[in-house]
């Protein structure tokens, strides 16, 4: 296990940030919080895909109206999820207007850059953090580079260019950031919110300026903090950029809660950015999830789609299994399954994984030789070779994972096909 930066911990409803506590994974809404019955939908709809935290747009007088009633459509369907509010601008007076919406929000996101200008922002954002000492509430103090303090920045550009040796303007960018937060953060402690209840979070768009802010945040501060790249893309782009920043830092020990800021392809699922945060911190082997496929790239041994709708079948069974099996199976989610299309690595890479197929390449008959912590335990023939797999990766799942079940003694034990 990696070592970890030890911070604040922070309790939002039952979900710890911080202080030792597993990395926790979120995401956020793209609903109107208007409509009650969307929303709650979405917000159901991440938290099963594994999202700890929802966050929800508070941004109108009828979106605030509707927190309460939010609240109340998830707890109704058994779904406790907790839900943090998003602030920009008017949150002073969302939060002074609607005392349920208050009360029913685990966590407010506060952005230094967007309370107020001058006077007034002292003033808002004291009226913001009061509120969350009366409701008992964390807060986020969220900055983003898009969205900068402009005075901050101002100020120290104008002291920068007083020093005999400037720095590059982009270092006083990644400065600014990260005094806002800190700043920003002390002022509420200084209004009465413990550090206990405080995540900060610097968001950048390009790698390495997100890699420095944080590297230097967690050198200058305890808080706990909130990893992303902000305004990450689509698709590949989006997952790969966001993979390269968190993985380095959460390599490093930085971070104690994470979300993959990912624009959903048109009609795709909001749920895609729960399932890439996951796996990157899965593949990292700082959490496990889901059981993880093993699967081959493919060459030109392997021209037959089969090994390919296989592993893809196969990682979409186990992910649609896990809430039962979570539930029901312990340490479900470290096991591993292997789906290899050719004979060249395919027998070994499933001997080494907990259960695996070796499809046989190009052309060929389908005859595919199943594995079970080690050993050869069937031939599997046919058209259905997926439905028969499927049925042997249930069967391992009762006999390893079910209360009572040891690895120890379940190990090489022979399993027939369905």
């Amino acid at each position: 296990m990696l070592e970890r930066r030890i911070s604040s911990r922070v309790m939002v409803g039952p979900v710890a940030i911080g202080g030792g506590a597993p990395v926790v994974v979120q995401s956020m809404t793209n609903t109107d919080t208007a409509d009650a019955a969307a929303t709650a939908r979405q917000a159901a709809e991440l938290a099963r895909a594994g999202s700890e935290l929802v966050r929800i747009t508070v941004n109108s007088p009828e979106a605030a109206a509707q927190v309460a009633p939010i609240r109340e459509r998830l707890d109704a369907t058994g779904c406790n999820v907790p839900l943090v509010g998003d602030f920009h601008f008017n949150g002073h007076t969302l939060l002074a207007q609607f005392p349920d919406c208050a009360r029913a929000l685990a966590k407010y996101r506060i952005n230094p850059g967007n309370v107020g200008r001058g006077a007034k922002r002292d003033e808002q954002f004291a009226t913001m953090i009061e509120a969350a000492v009366r409701y008992g509430k964390p807060v986020r103090i969220g900055v983003n580079w898009g969205s900068l303090d402009a005075e901050l920045l101002a100020r120290l550009m104008d002291e920068n260019a007083r020093r005999r040796e400037p720095l590059q303007s982009g270092e006083v960018m990644r400065e600014a950031v990260i005094r806002s937060a800190l700043e920003s953060a002390r002022a509420a402690e200084e209004l009465g919110l413990p550090a206990e209840r405080i995540v900060i979070s610097c968001k950048m768009s390009q790698v390495q300026d997100l890699i420095a802010v944080y590297r230097e945040l967690a050198r200058r501060c305890a808080y706990a903090l909130h990893l992303g790249l902000t305004e990450a893309g689509m698709g590949s782009k989006g997952i790969v950029a966001s993979s390269a920043a968190l993985a380095v830092l959460l390599q490093e020990g930085i971070g104690d809660t994470i979300r993959v800021s990912l624009t959903p392809d048109p009609g795709g699922e909001r749920t895609r950015e729960v399932v890439v945060a996951q796996e990157i911190l899965q593949t990292m082997g700082i959490r496990s999830f889901a059981p993880m496929v093993a699967a081959c790239p493919g060459c030109g041994r392997t021209t037959s789609t089969t090994f390919q709708e296989l592993a893809a079948r196969i990682q979409g069974f186990l992910r649609e299994q896990m809430p039962q099996w979570r539930a029901r199976y312990l340490g479900v989610e470290d096991m591993r399954v292997a789906v290899m299309g050719c004979v060249v690595n395919g027998p070994g890479e499933s001997k080494h994984a907990d259960i695996g197929i070796s499809l046989p390449g190009t052309n060929e008959v389908p005859v595919a030789p199943v594995y079970v912590d080690g050993a050869k335990t069937v031939t599997l023939k046919g058209e259905r070779i997926a439905e028969e797999f499927q049925a042997i990766v249930e069967e391992y799942v009762r006999r390893n994972y079910a209360p009572g079940a040891t690895r120890e003694r379940a190990r090489n034990i022979p399993i027939k096909a369905a």
